[in-house]
């Protein structure tokens, strides 16, 4: 044991400085700060590092934690980048956005002792700022340029990951994004006082000015056709994330006021990126003034709720199906949007959503007191007044009542270890609200339609079905990381994948060489 550790003894827990509830709410920006170097270094010093490191085993990229604590604990902080930027391509993104409290923090040794966790999100983040304010991250620059070309097809944390670490090893890497910005999820999904899109594009410029090429606006399959990708490039990745959102079925789930979770967060980041929406997208995507119900319990409909908090929105209602201790998002996330005025109702699972119902006014009928005017309006041209009306009363309230729920009860579990949600029989309520926000996750598109290559392999959810850990599909040199490979799932997974991704394509490349190089001597001695 070095004497700069084991300090938990004598130092108690510390989070970095969070502003207050009353202030964050009023704006987009992120809600906590950086830790000051003195006290990085001593919440560093509380590690135990312990022979067999949880923290470790459940990171998804295998995150040497103690190594890099241990040598910011003793103020050799340049080291400890370079250990933690060895395992981990994106740093910067994971140290704010990784639901620490479910991966390493959560099963820290300390917090499972009563000691509290050490903070290792925060730690990571404040030494990855401090790497770049001291210039320690520059551009690649690799030992050996490589003529093999790869094309990556979605610039989200598994194609940014994979990115840096083929350009790092020569590779000549291209990223096709479907957007007008790259980032994927990272820039237009998660919203700014969780991710500064400044981080974001930060990173994004550190890999053109390391050789990456980006084309944006640029949508596979339509603008540009996967077999000239395929022919164009050595290797193909493919890490287009999910964004098809899950549908419920219900009755008046189409309705005008009603919201999918993407659209609606990608406009809210659109917004804080200066783009200026007309009247008419500003007015469907803007919650300001309205009472609002979310429905889902996950790390998306969290984003949902503070977003529509920060917007400005009347009253915010979250419905969850199972318990609070079933929610599958982030802890930390639900106490944060409760200190924000959210609401919470759990074993509530919608069974329908209740359209608005047209006022008088806007029916057409003209009622005995109306005026002249209006009574001469009664005749043919009182139809199109009636629908002008209609669409006036619909830009001003929408066309959503309330939502019909159903009480559910906690059955056995699952095989995924999760209780059962089982409605009970005559409790059902109604709960009036102007919009719904449906965050109920994503589903994969249907790539194989999408690209016109039916032999592209996928699973029964649609994923595409590859080899671990190389993450090679079927197709000769195509290869898949990220959600269209797990599904919805968290962004740390995405850079693990999108790493052992280049990893994959590198291997696959040198043995094509190799093939290359014995067939040549081969065809020499001939």
């Amino acid at each position: 044991m070095r004497p700069s550790m084991h300090k938990f003894v004598a130092l108690s827990q510390l989070f970095p400085d969070v502003r207050k509830a009353v202030e964050r709410t009023q704006d987009f920006l992120e809600i906590d700060a950086p830790f000051d170097k003195q006290g990085c270094e001593q919440q560093s010093s509380r590690c135990e590092q312990c022979a067999v490191p949880f923290c470790q085993t459940y990171c998804p990229v295998g995150n040497d934690i103690p190594d890099w604590l241990m040598l910011c604990a003793e103020g050799e902080w340049r080291e400890a980048w370079e250990r933690l930027s060895a395992v981990n391509a994106l740093p910067e993104i994971c140290g704010r956005i990784c639901p620490h409290d479910r991966l390493c923090e959560g099963n820290c040794v300390l917090e499972r002792s009563g000691h509290g966790t050490v903070t290792i999100g925060a730690v990571e983040k404040t030494l990855t700022e401090h790497a770049f304010d001291e210039g320690w991250i520059t551009p690649l620059r690799p030992r050996r340029e490589r003529s093999a070309k790869v094309a990556i097809v979605g610039s989200g944390p598994a194609g940014l990951s994979a990115a840096l670490r083929l350009r790092e090893l020569g590779y000549q890497v291209r990223i096709f994004e479907a957007q007008d910005r790259a980032g994927g999820l990272m820039i237009y999904g998660i919203p700014n006082f969780k991710l500064d899109k400044n981080v974001v594009e930060r990173r994004v410029r550190w890999l053109q000015d390391s050789g990456v090429s980006f084309t944006l606006d640029c949508r596979i399959g339509k603008d540009k056709s996967f077999a000239e990708l395929r022919a164009e490039y050595d290797a193909v990745l493919l890490a287009t994330g999910v964004y098809d959102a899950h549908q419920l079925s219900l009755p008046g789930e189409e309705g005008e006021g009603v919201l999918a979770a993407f659209p609606y967060l990608k406009h809210s980041d659109r917004l804080h990126l200066g783009f200026e929406p007309g009247a008419e997208e500003r007015r469907r995507w803007s919650v300001a003034g309205r009472r609002v119900v979310v429905l889902g319990g996950g790390d998306t409909a969290m984003d949902c709720v503070r977003t529509a908090r920060r917007q400005g929105a009347k009253s915010v209602l979250c419905l969850y199906r199972r318990d609070r201790d079933s929610m599958p998002g982030s802890k930390r996330e639900v106490l944060k949007a409760e200190e924000e005025g959210v609401v919470f109702r759990f074993l509530m699972r919608p069974t329908a959503i209740l359209p608005g119902k047209v006022s008088e006014k806007a029916s057409g009928k003209v009622s005995e007191k109306s005026s002249g005017k209006a009574k001469e309006l009664a005749n043919e041209a009182a139809n199109e007044a009636a629908n002008e009306a209609t669409k006036e009363a619909t830009k001003e309230f929408g066309r959503v009542e309330g939502v019909r729920v159903q009480k559910m009860r906690l059955g056995a579990k699952g095989k995924d270890g999760r209780s059962t949600a089982l409605p009970v029989e005559g409790e059902e309520e109604e709960l009036s609200c102007d919009c719904v926000i449906k965050a109920l996750g994503f589903e994969a598109e249907d790539l194989p339609a999408l690209f016109a290559e039916p032999a592209l392999p996928t699973t029964e959810w649609g994923t595409l079905r590859v080899a671990k850990p190389s993450m090679q599909s079927a197709l000769a040199n195509v290869f898949a990381a990220g959600d269209i490979v797990r599904g919805a799932s968290l962004v740390v997974w995405a850079v693990r994948e999108g790493m052992d991704a280049a990893r994959g394509i590198d291997a696959a490349l040198e043995q094509r060489a190799c093939e290359k190089t014995n067939e040549i001597k081969t065809s020499d001695a001939a």
